[in-house]
């Protein structure tokens, strides 16, 4: 897939017949209608400079009356490997656990990184071509890989730094010390570009929670990274490894807001009390959940993890890879399951179901007072063909235009 999008202007402009929100109607305290008018934004040094009334007469780009949203963030993605960009394939029923998929890994991933730039450039194409402009990406290191994951990323990166971003995490997917992957995270967690370490199952990988996030935490503090866990685990293990790392979030105030669990599946298997008790830690502990919904068959405690303001991160997690076949790149459609589970169905719903996509910013608050966006913003803004934000979560609206940082680009 190529790029979908043609570069209309940078540096300072503005745009004309630009659709923002102003407010909700109400029917006595229901919300019945998200209310919109067309404006003019200019923009400049990569920001929004000013709001005005519209001047549709004025020789400024014209939005053509779509609706101004911020761009979409992917938080947990992995653009270091994929199938994307090869011919179809599905996963073998023969690969069933997470060993299996390291040693799967350990065959094609030489292979694999011979074209890994090509593919990872075409995978951000189609994360931006549903309006997506930024992304925290996992990268591999492990014996098999070493650090060419990273080199490949960075160069596929480069190739889009005028339109995409990302915050890159250092992952040992075949585990700390399943194989010798201390040493190369070690080396990883040292360079500057790198804002995260990572790590999976430490029980059913490496046979320890505390030896595994013990070394983990520690490389953290020492470099003043992010922590992002991988934890498919259920039950006893599952939830061990979640409290472990509450404790050491607790234990150590640099590492709160800083500290994730990717999946988090056990939550998903807790009964209402015990996923409100854990709601309540995790927000305190300001520790987050990175999580793809659904997965096989179970639903995570995404509204009570929001009841108690734990910070909720959604991502694609794998789009056309070994690991799954069901990743479609689009922000708007993991907004728009998330209401279908959860039954998110009216225009106020629907309004908050945005933040799914855009990672919380919306353009109005609970109140429905503006929010966003606001003179001083930076300009990351998507433009959707759709009357208001719970009409683009329900119907999935296209995107038509993507702006990075003031960058414009439009699809041709």
């Amino acid at each position: 897939m190529q790029s979908p999008y043609q570069l209309v202007a940078k540096g300072s402009y503005t745009l004309k017949n630009v659709r923002l929100e102003t407010g909700f109607e109400y029917d006595n305290e229901e919300v019945i209608h998200t209310k919109t008018d067309l404006f003019s934004v200019e923009i400049e040094n990569g920001k929004i400079k000013n709001i005005s009334p519209n001047n549709p007469n004025s020789n400024a780009i014209d939005a053509k009356g779509k609706l101004m949203l911020p761009a979409f963030r992917d938080m947990h993605v992995h653009l270091d490997k994929t199938w994307y960009g090869l011919p179809w394939q599905t996963l073998s029923p023969k690969k069933k656990t997470v060993k299996d998929m390291i040693a799967y890994e350990q065959e094609i991933i030489p292979g694999l990184l011979k074209t890994s730039v090509e593919r990872a450039g075409q995978l951000i194409d189609l994360l931006q071509g549903y309006g997506t402009n930024y992304a925290r990406t996992h990268f591999n290191v492990d014996p098999t890989s070493g650090l060419q994951s990273l080199e490949n990323l960075e160069k596929a990166l480069d190739n889009k730094k005028d339109s995409f971003g990302a915050e890159l995490v250092a992952f040992p997917q075949h585990g700390l010390y399943y194989t010798d992957s201390v040493p190369l995270l070690k080396e990883a967690v040292k360079l500057p570009q790198v804002g995260f370490i990572g790590g999976v199952d430490p029980l059913s990988i490496d046979g320890s929670i505390e030896k595994v996030l013990d070394v983990t935490v520690q490389l953290a503090l020492d470099h003043h990274k992010g922590i992002d866990i991988h934890l498919h685990e259920v039950g006893e293990s599952g939830m061990k490894t979640i409290n472990y790392l509450i404790d050491k979030a607790v234990e150590n105030p640099e590492l709160q807001g800083k500290t994730f669990v990717s999946h988090a599946f056990a939550l998903a298997h807790l009964s209402p009390k015990e996923a409100e008790e854990i709601a309540e830690k995790l927000a305190a502990a300001k520790v987050g959940i990175a999580s793809s919904v659904p997965f096989s068959g179970k639903v995570m405690p995404i509204p009570t993890l929001k009841k108690y303001g734990v910070q909720v991160l959604i991502g694609n997690d794998n789009v056309q890879d070994y690991w799954s076949t069901f990743g479609s790149g689009n922000m708007l459609q993991k907004a728009n399951l998330i209401s279908e589970l959860y039954g998110y169905r009216t225009e106020y719903q629907l309004s908050r179901a945005l933040e799914f996509a855009t990672q919380s910013i919306i353009p109005l608050n609970d109140k429905g007072e503006e929010q966003w966006p606001k003179t001083g913003d930076v300009a990351d803004i998507v433009l959707v063909d759709a009357s208001c934000s719970a009409e683009a979560v329900s119907r999935m609206s296209d995107v038509e235009a993507l702006m990075n940082k003031g960058n414009l680009f439009w699809k041709e």
